[in-house]
């Protein structure tokens, strides 16, 4: 071989190694530090249509807001949590409790919007936030390091939420959100309604229907711009701000959980939840 081959073939193969270098680098990476670094975020304000002041009612002697963050700081998975609000009342009984709270706007149209403005008003920088809703006192830690993992593990995904298994007295109450899955688990669709639907009109108790556990973890840079987003004509029909991540083509990753459901979405869910809590001598 010539010289001048041996030089390119030296050269060649040094960029091969090189390449291997990087790739084997990269994909290091990605398995330890993709999405690392995440952040929870409470959303909470004072008015609402079904049920005004609920972050504030008092679940056996806590409010509920406290009750959610003291649950959620018990996940392994968050650097942080905080409290997003545009109301002083839920701010000074937050930071009562020694929650970190972060004021944002009233305009505000739902809790991913919320979480978005108060990332930007962090002074670090997270890769993943997770969403925890405010109105789920008895939130699994593991379920919110559930929906973390599922998203760093889920490239393709710029969001990930929990589903579990629907009750059947649950079925037709338009405040219980149902979610249908596809066999991969990304989700296909959420509704108020009954998915699916049979033609007989009743519920199948042979089907395993899914109820949508409320929580959800996003993509940073995707929250980012979900503001932006024009809302889409399901997410305004449904009224659920997951329809505008699936209408606009982003995909969204769905985990499968053994959960009773207590959330709170009117004043006679209090009354439910308490009894619950009793009963397993919960404090």
């Amino acid at each position: 071989m010539s010289t001048k081959a041996w030089i390119l073939h030296g050269v060649a193969a040094a960029a091969a190694l090189a390449v291997g270098a990087h790739a084997y680098f990269y994909y290091r990476r990605s398995v330890t530090m993709f999405r690392s670094r995440v952040v929870g975020i409470i959303p909470a304000r004072f008015a609402s249509s079904r049920f005004q002041g609920k972050p504030l009612v008092d679940i056996l002697g806590k409010p509920m807001i406290q009750r959610t963050w003291e649950r959620a700081k018990l996940a392994t998975t968050l650097d942080c949590v905080v409290v997003a609000t545009d109301d002083e009342k839920i701010a000074e009984c937050c930071r009562g409790f020694g929650a970190d709270v972060i004021m944002t706007a009233e305009s505000c149209r739902n809790g991913a919007e919320r979480c978005s403005e108060a990332l930007q008003k962090l002074g670090k920088k997270y890769d993943i936030v997770v969403n925890i809703q405010g109105d789920e006192p008895l939130i699994e830690p593991e379920i919110i390091d559930g929906i973390v993992r599922a998203l760093q593990t889920t490239p393709d995904a710029v969001f990930s939420t929990a589903v579990t298994s629907l009750k059947p007295e649950d079925a037709f109450d338009p405040n219980r959100v149902k979610c249908v899955v596809d066999n991969r688990g990304y989700a296909i669709y959420f509704s108020r309604g009954l998915v699916p639907f049979n033609k007989s009109g009743k519920t199948n108790p042979k089907f395993p229907y899914n109820l949508h556990l409320g929580i959800q973890s996003y993509d940073s840079e995707f929250l980012k711009i979900y503001p932006d987003l024009t809302p889409t004509p399901l997410q305004l029909e449904e009224d659920l701000e997951q329809l505008k991540v699936l209408e606009n083509g982003y995909k969204m990753k769905v985990i499968k959980v053994d959960h009773d459901a207590h959330g709170v979405d009117t004043p006679e869910d209090v009354a439910k939840i308490e009894s619950f809590m009793r009963e397993r001598n919960l404090s």
